[in-house]
């Protein structure tokens, strides 16, 4: 096997399939903004950040799908492979209902949280209401992308993900412009994509498999082996995703408080973070999906070789990404804002993204390997010590012998949050150093 070849036909349509996600918000931003209000452009910002806390939370559906699924893979237990494949199909659903069910304190306590004006809470209301019912379908087909992950392809979940953006687009226009729903026309092109590309996904899945066994039998599912692993796993990245959150939270908390400039620069410098993540996201998929595999076999051999290329593939990454960002900050920030003091403000935080990539890539790749090997309550750790780390030196300070809480500056905020990145790969780094010799 051609490792640096496996390596990039999984990376590349994980990366394909990242970069479609911020395509369609800029829709539906496009959308909203042509109906003539600031408001729809606010309600679709804050529905939006409502529903991506819920999706982030959740995102174990796809990551420990990966994971238990790619070791079956590799140990060729195809019954598990099915056993996985159900248990994560119907956790998608049944939490995708109980969040129906439990729409309106959901919304309510996410809005009291952020506490728009009377006119967006309204239109950021119907938003939600209507973009929920879309969720059973959405969470599905997290974990049947995680599933496809762990049977070694990703040109599927790229697939799957193109299909709904295109559709969610064409129907999010039609209804707005075309029919009488007005602007929830947005929400129900989204809700209605989201159930038809799950039927394209269970579709593909089933093809995918040629006459095998899709779903497993439902009560050797329910009360079957793996059970309280996959549980064990799950809840670990539950609480790994909320330590994330809380970080992201506590960098837009903090440079709120410093001011709507430093809240600008900080959005801008967040978008060089984020489209860096979707390419090294792509790579993490593709250490779950091998790590995974070789694990489940138990060719410690190529599990080794397959680490050493992909972390090669990272620092290459990471490079790239460096030298980048040295020589194009100033045009790319000058085509994200127009704003003077923004792109000054850029301008001078520039050292903290010339070497973001290389103090961030690892927090990735690790991810990726423990994923892959199960091992999810390490992540669990390594992120809770880190995220620990970011909040004591953002906001905590030494003052005439006491500790005080202030917002120290954005510097220091940044600082902090490299910091936080960093950790989370070293100490991942250094586990996998000691947990590689038992493997």
């Amino acid at each position: 096997m051609n490792l640096n070849r496996e390596i990039l036909r999984l990376s590349v349509p994980a990366i394909v399939s990242n970069i479609t996600v911020p395509l369609l918000g800029l829709c539906d931003t496009a959308i909203s903004g042509h109906l003539g209000s600031e408001v729809y452009l606010a309600a679709i910002g804050v529905g939006s950040m409502m529903l991506n806390v819920i999706v982030g939370l959740l995102v174990f559906l796809r990551m420990g799908t990966t994971g238990l699924t790619a070791t079956a893979f590799g140990a060729g237990n195809d019954d598990m492979v099915s056993k996985v494949f159900t248990r994560a199909f119907l956790l998608g659903i049944g939490l995708g209902v109980v969040l129906v069910v439990l729409r309106v304190p959901v919304m309510e306590l996410m809005l009291t949280i952020i506490s728009p004006d009377a006119e967006v809470r309204r239109y950021a209301e119907s938003y939600f209401t209507v973009r929920v019912w879309g969720m059973p379908a959405m969470f599905a087909v997290m974990s049947v992308s995680g599933w496809f992950v762990g049977m070694q392809s990703t040109v599927a979940p790229m697939a799957v993900a193109i299909i709904m953006n295109v559709l969610n687009i064409a129907l999010s226009y039609a209804l707005v412009f075309h029919t009488e729903v007005g602007f929830s026309g947005v929400a129900w092109g989204t809700a209605i994509s989201n159930w038809i590309g799950l039927v394209v996904a269970l579709v593909w899945a089933m093809r995918f498999r040629k006459g095998k066994r899709l779903f497993g039998n439902l009560r050797e599912v329910l009360k079957g082996g793996g059970m309280g692993k996959f549980f064990s796993v799950n809840s670990n990245l539950f609480l790994r995703s909320a330590c994330i959150m809380c970080v992201s939270m506590g960098v837009t908390s903090a440079g709120a408080r410093m001011g709507a400039l430093t809240l600008a620069v900080n959005v801008v410098m967040m978008q060089f973070f984020t489209f860096f993540s979707y390419f090294m996201d792509g790579f993490a998929f593709s250490g779950e999906a091998l790590t995974g595999r070789w694990y489940g076999a138990g060719d410690k051999g190529m599990l080794r070789k397959s680490v050493k290329a992909l972390l090669r593939w990272t620092l290459g990454v990471a490079i790239l990404f460096a030298f980048l960002y040295a020589v194009g900050l100033s045009p790319v920030t000058d085509l994200l804002t127009d704003n003077e003091g923004v792109r000054e403000g850029v301008h001078t935080m520039r050292l903290w993204l010339w070497i973001l990539p290389i103090v961030s890539a690892w927090a990735f790749i690790y991810d990726g390997f423990f994923v892959g090997v199960t091992d999810t309550n390490k992540m669990m750790i390594a992120t809770l010590v880190a995220s620990i780390v970011f909040f004591i030196v953002a906001f905590l300070r030494l003052e005439g012998g006491h500790i005080v809480v202030a917002v120290l500056g954005n510097n220091a905020l940044w600082g902090a949050f490299l910091s936080y990145l960093f950790l989370r790969g070293g100490i991942l780094a250094v586990i996998w150093k000691y947990k590689k010799q038992t493997i």
